[in-house]
């Protein structure tokens, strides 16, 4: 099986690419390809920790000693992916979450 290879200097310029992006205009129905993409969302209130036993334990009523204290904030996950912190909030007789922080991961291979 045979692999090609290209030195370093064979790749196009990546700037000439960025620079190519920055002048060129984004708009919501570029979006549109994703729009029906299936995503899982997560909101953490916080973790315990316990053993088969204990979780065996627990009845209708039981309390659950979380990790957090009240007031702090929850995790929002993204397909298992952490991408921004918020606050619990009552929207008519429903929770909800609204979002306070976004979570930028820094690429660290740059």
């Amino acid at each position: 099986m045979a692999t090609d290879t290209m030195a370093l200097e064979e790749f196009p310029d990546s700037t000439a690419l960025a620079e190519h992006e920055e002048h060129t205009d984004k708009t919501a129905h570029d979006l549109a390809p994703v729009f029906d993409v299936p995503v899982n969302i997560s909101a953490v209130l916080g973790k315990a920790h316990m053993s088969v036993a204990q979780l065996l334990k627990l009845n209708r009523g039981s309390v659950l000693e979380l990790d957090r204290k009240v007031g702090e904030a929850i995790d929002i996950f993204v397909n298992n992916r952490l991408v921004a912190r918020g606050e619990v909030v009552v929207v008519e007789d429903r929770l909800g979450v609204t979002m306070t922080e976004i979570i930028k991961i820094e690429d660290s291979n740059a």
